[in-house]
């Protein structure tokens, strides 16, 4: 038994200082996987969205496998519910817009998320969700691929493959911006891409 699954297992039992260091040393992996499929901005609240969840339901966990996947399970699920939110919010605020419009209102437009986000989250945000959860979790957290196939739920074989396919369209997505680039820019300085 691993020691993070000891001390899961010891914080159900009661022992809350064995909540805290499980807390403590699960943390960073936890707001990471928030940041990466949740939303940059938020991986705070979401990262304490998780260990509520965690905590509420700890009675339940039996060790039926490491506790950091059971945790990281709970944090994907999180991410999922918080873009499904956003999204809902997306539209509704979308369908306000029209309305507006075609009422003749004057709508104030924002800035959209993307624009908040650094380079990565825009890399990733062109991989499909998939393959963005399996690349996230191998590449960025750096779990090992049966784990990932756990919080998952999948064969080791898909989370591999996921993970293949993702580095080729990273790939594909930066040459692309680099291309971009090298033809907006000519040796005679800056011209007007067209």
């Amino acid at each position: 038994m691993d020691h993070l699954t000891r001390l899961l297992l010891d914080a159900r039992d009661g022992d809350s200082r064995s909540l805290e260091r499980f807390v403590a040393e699960t943390q960073g992996d936890v707001w990471k996987l928030c940041r990466y499929l949740g939303d940059a901005r938020d991986a705070d609240d979401l990262a304490q969205e998780v260990y509520e969840r965690a905590v509420r339901s700890l009675h339940r966990y039996r060790a039926d496998g490491p506790a950091r996947g059971w945790l990281l399970t709970i944090a994907r699920r999180v991410c999922v519910d918080h873009t499904r939110r956003a999204q809902r919010r997306r539209r509704r605020d979308a369908a306000v817009l029209d309305n507006t419009i075609a009422g003749g209102g004057v709508g104030t437009l924002t800035s959209s998320d993307a624009s908040d986000r650094v380079a990565l989250d825009d890399v990733l945000d062109g991989l499909s969700d998939d393959r963005r959860d399996a690349f996230v979790l191998t590449q960025v957290l750096g779990m090992h691929y049966d784990e990932a196939a756990d919080v998952l739920d999948c064969p080791v074989g898909t989370i591999r493959s996921r993970v293949a396919r993702a580095r080729l369209e990273l790939v594909e997505i930066m040459t692309d911006d680099t291309t971009d680039d090298a033809v907006t820019t000519g040796t005679d300085g800056p011209r007007r891409a067209t």
